[in-house]
């Protein structure tokens, strides 16, 4: 079949990672965030400064230039991660989307950003939902693109009802604009006639977080493999490492092969032997984490010792962008109770206490309640006698790593001087991954003998020019997002995995 002189592509999304652990995600957190219909989804992602993440505005450039196309903005959904998204909002969502797209038709083409780990109250794999309603909108014919965040649970939902299913291949996420724009050059070739196979393989191993970075590792070296080894049959190779809190049936590193039509078994292949690979590396699935006791006894010393190297502390057990509530007071309290000096905290997600400190003024003195109204598991209140050291109203543009060039609003923040401590508290439920979040408020990351975050991995996309990988210190502490998985009741997620159980087996014969 020819291809269209000029596409319509249709161009529609569902992004958000949920904790099955944490609080439901409502229609507010993402109408707070991105929330488009319409015309708005182009104009939002050819805006210099967009609220959406990437991947959007990637193909949309990649497409504006490769030639004429008509685009059609149906939906976008995209939120922080929090808990499973409220059932009714994501109904709302498809009878939104399936409205659109049907009043849209026809179409030549459709893309959909998504990430691949989401959950709804109701529904363990809406993604698949979603991929099975486009198609059955659009017909067998119609090339369908994806684009996943890497750390997607994958289902053979998700993969059947599409033509091309592309995954960010760097963690922190510093790809999601070539990943769109990779999307649309796969576009462009399934319009020219191209077909595909897809082939999945999912590994009985459950990644912790903190061993999924991209620039070293076992997940590093499957990946590399996976590029590596393509070929002229082979349209994309993604590694998905997945999404432990989600707790479902599919979750588990998945490798994801796309080929040209009539190239299944070099599909087969390539996907067996990256899994074999994973499989051998298992063993190097296992976090390896630093004690609150050591980390203070760490940042005392860097404070006493200026010739040292600053360190970045983690609290990867409490990330924003995995579902935490960014509000423990583990580290801070050990801070500070320890005498430490010269230390940035942030971000700490407590509204109440950001408008109190907007409400008093700068330089005031009082007594900082934090997580006053704070009933989450984990989010103990605290304490402190405090000083209003800077106020901003939260609105920013990234500057580096995932938030690079992203809009966005933090609502009230307060920077607050607590002993040798300055900490920022935030209105909006963030993750500290960008140094923005402490340089609008006056304060020089460079000067700082030790800086700590409520991130998992991304800070280190947006902090590697203060810190290097020798650097980075990440805690064992209580939270939500602990890369610990033993201290969490499973339900729904396969058995045996590694790194929860002794004896796993796997077998590709």
């Amino acid at each position: 079949m020819p291809a269209p002189v000029v596409p319509r592509i249709a161009i529609l999304g569902f992004s958000i990672e949920c904790n099955k652990f944490a609080p439901p995600a409502t229609k507010a957190h993402f109408l707070a965030r991105t929330y488009l219909e319409g015309e708005a989804i182009l104009n939002e992602a050819r805006s210099p400064t967009p609220t959406m993440l990437p991947e959007i505005p990637g193909f949309v450039a990649a497409m504006d230039t490769a030639g004429p196309w008509t685009p059609a903005g149906i939906a976008l959904a995209m939120s922080e991660p929090n808990g499973p998204v409220e059932h009714g909002f994501f109904r709302e969502l498809l009878a939104t989307i399936e409205g659109r797209l049907t009043s849209a038709l026809p179409v030549d083409g459709v893309y959909i950003c998504a990430h691949g780990a989401a959950l709804t109250t109701e529904n363990d794999d809406p993604e698949g939902t979603l991929f099975e309603l486009v198609r059955r909108i659009v017909g067998p014919e119609v090339p369908v693109v994806a684009t996943f965040d890497l750390h997607a649970n994958v289902s053979d939902r998700m993969v059947d009802p599409i033509d091309a299913f592309i995954g960010y291949r760097t963690n922190p996420h510093l790809d999601m604009r070539e990943r769109g724009a990779e999307a649309a050059g796969v576009m462009r070739e399934l319009l020219a006639g191209v077909h595909t196979e897809r082939v999945r393989l999912r590994l009985p191993i459950v990644p912790p977080t903190v061993t999924l970075l991209t620039a070293a590792g076992p997940y590093a070296e499957m990946i590399r493999l996976g590029q590596e080894r393509m070929g002229p049959d082979i349209i994309n190779v993604s590694v998905m490492g997945g999404f432990a809190y989600a707790d479902t049936a599919k979750n588990g590193l998945s490798v994801i092969v796309t080929a040209r039509a009539g190239n299944r078994a070099a599909a087969e292949g390539l996907a067996r032997e990256i899994a074999q690979y994973g499989w051998e590396q298992r063993a190097r699935f296992y976090p390896k984490l630093t004690p609150l006791e050591e980390a203070v006894q760490k940042a005392l010393t860097v404070g006493r010792d200026p010739s040292l190297p600053a360190l970045a502390f983690a609290d990867v057990a409490d990330n924003p962008g995995g579902g935490g509530r960014g509000n423990t007071m583990y580290l801070l309290r050990a801070f500070a109770e320890a005498g430490v000096k010269g230390v940035l905290i942030g971000v700490i997600y407590d509204p109440p206490l950001a408008a109190e400190a907007h409400r008093h003024g700068l330089h005031y003195n009082f007594e900082a309640r934090f997580n006053r109204d704070e009933t989450t598991n984990f989010s103990e209140p605290w304490s402190a006698p405090a000083r209003v050291a800077s106020l901003h109203d939260g609105n920013c543009v990234g500057r580096r790593g995932i938030y690079a060039g992203t809009r966005l609003a933090l609502g009230p923040c307060a920077a607050l001087a607590i002993g040798g401590t300055t900490v920022v508290v935030v209105s909006h439920r963030v993750q500290c991954a960008d140094p923005i979040f402490f340089e609008m408020m006056g304060l020089d990351i460079g000067k700082a003998r030790s800086v700590a975050v409520k991130s998992r991995g991304h800070f280190r996309g947006g902090f590697d020019e203060f810190f290097g990988p020798g650097q980075i210190v990440e805690l064992d502490l209580p939270g939500l997002t602990s890369p610990m998985l033993n201290r969490f009741d499973w339900t729904r997620l396969p058995r045996p995995v590694i790194p929860l159980d002794d004896g796993v087996e796997f077998s590709l014969s």
